[in-house]
């Protein structure tokens, strides 16, 4: 690939972010005109200093390799599979960390929302489910807004799907990702249910966050969710993961999840 590939891409990456040239200099202490030449084809960019504007663009690891490798560079960042041997202690992290968050629901997904682990609080949210949605990769936004998942179950279903959504909006503006986009499509065009007389749970939820409000066996069940991530991770598949706990948001929830673990 040339080195106008590397520069059209950082171009794109610039613009996207809604950066000038001079202030991408300013950040990654080089000048306007070095970016320019860059960004042109007529400097060829150091593999330091492609990392660097990377970094300074929010360029996800995927990505990078990409602009490494269009730099005429061998990439960084290892894409290693998640059940590869030396991600053993990884995988046992992770489990440790989801079964010690019992009852509450906790489960890790992908850049694109496919299930890689979950606990007994998610299997109970899933019960009952078709068969079609359970088939593995589970898809955490396919399995709560489609209409034969959880979506009829959640009270605020509106107001909840309105936040995913933009959540998906907001990832796929920081990357270029088909994928998601695809996801987004499907999932965005899924029908709104309405039932009447659903509304929000008795007892007042202190407005800390959104709440995820659903119903299980008979019960109102309120959620805030909480996303993290892992701190400088080196390998793209690691970058990519996101764990999310659901906190309960009211006392009847913490009581009805500890009944059911006795």
């Amino acid at each position: 690939m040339t080195t106008t590939s590397v520069g059209t891409l950082l171009r794109a990456w610039r613009e996207r972010r809604g950066i000038s040239q001079l202030e991408l200099a300013g950040r990654a202490d080089s000048s306007s005109r070095h970016i320019s030449f860059i960004e042109t084809g007529r400097s060829r960019p150091s593999e330091e200093m492609v990392l660097r504007l990377a970094d300074h663009l929010d360029v996800p690891m995927r990505e990078r390799n990409s602009l490494l490798f269009a730099a005429g560079y061998a990439p960084r960042y290892a894409h290693t599979a998640l059940d590869d041997p030396t991600m053993g202690t990884l995988r046992e992290g992770i489990q440790r960390l989801l079964t010690g968050y019992e009852p509450y629901p906790a489960l890790v997904v992908n850049a694109t929302y496919e299930v890689v682990a979950a606990n007994a609080g998610i299997t109970m949210l899933l019960d009952g489910l078709p068969e079609h949605l359970l088939t593995p990769p589970l898809n955490a936004m396919r399995i709560t807004l489609h209409p034969e998942g959880l979506a009829p179950r959640i009270r605020n279903l509106r107001e909840w799907r309105g936040h995913l959504l933009h959540q998906m909006e907001r990832q796929i503006a920081l990357a270029r990702s088909e994928p998601l986009r695809a996801l987004y499509e499907e999932v965005s065009a899924y029908p709104i249910l309405e039932r009447p007389g659903d509304g929000p749970p008795l007892e007042p939820v202190a407005a800390i966050a959104l709440p995820l409000v659903i119903e299980h066996d008979g019960h109102v069940l309120s959620f805030v969710s909480s996303i993290a991530t892992f701190n400088t991770p080196m390998d793209v598949t690691v970058a990519e993961l996101a764990i999310e706990t659901m906190l309960p948001a009211d006392p009847a929830t913490v009581k009805y999840l500890r009944s059911l673990g006795g």
